[in-house]
């Protein structure tokens, strides 16, 4: 589903040239679930990032069911992200002054599908991640693994093909985060999209099929089952 060839990353903060992703081969396969660990600062982000077209890699391509996706113009890889990529992020970016319902169909609202279309997807999606009694709550109404439901259900509303998520437990409490990630695989289980997550989170890591960490720019996989 999803190929990384060579992917290279560079910044340049000031005068200096800071190599962060030297060279990363991967393929990742529909129905995978991919753990990426590594220390902050190693690149867990940016791989994603890149793997999501958030943004190009310095050198490499990134094919997608064998397109290339590297290039493309923004146009049309904004419209691939809606369609075919799902994020979910640490921090959930949520609309406050909107309520649950509002936030999850926001994408299928970009899609450019009627409004109505876009709330009946939106509170069936929401009731899948067990927030049929909060749909209509405000987001400062939420605890916050309320909060990062509503965030996976809009990652989820336009049924992608890959879901990305950066430290998707990591503002959470142990118990809460323990849910938010195990429903996550069962997501990746039932509906058998791929599924790549950045994370410290060992126990959950260890509960997906791929688990690798990036060390010194480069992959190193860890274990497979």
């Amino acid at each position: 589903m999803l190929v990384l060839e060579n992917v290279q990353k560079s910044f340049r903060h000031d005068h200096t040239v800071i190599d962060v992703l030297k060279g990363i081969d991967l393929t990742i396969l529909q129905g995978e679930s991919v753990a990426v660990l590594g220390a902050s600062g190693v690149g867990k982000s940016t791989l994603l990032n890149i793997m999501g077209g958030l943004e190009p890699p310095t050198v490499g391509m990134v094919f997608f069911q064998e397109q290339n996706m590297t290039g493309m113009e923004e146009p049309a890889l904004c419209s691939w992200r809606n369609r075919e990529i799902g994020f979910v992020f640490q921090f959930h970016h949520l609309l406050p002054e909107f309520t649950a319902i509002e936030n999850a169909m926001m994408p299928a609202l970009i899609a450019r599908l009627s409004r109505e279309v876009a709330m009946e997807m939106a509170i069936q999606i929401l009731k899948n991640v067990g927030l049929e009694k909060r749909l209509t709550h405000r987001i400062g109404e939420l605890s916050g693994g309320e909060q990062q439901r509503v965030a996976i259900a809009r990652a989820l509303i336009m049924r992608p093909k890959l879901l990305l998520a950066d430290e998707p437990t990591g503002n959470l409490d142990a118990k809460t985060g323990e849910g938010v990630g195990d429903l996550l695989l069962e997501f990746n289980r039932k509906e058998g999209l791929a599924m790549v997550i950045a994370t410290h989170n060992r126990r959950l890591a260890e509960k997906m099929s791929r688990q690798m960490e990036i060390v010194d720019g480069r992959i190193h996989e860890e274990k497979q089952r």
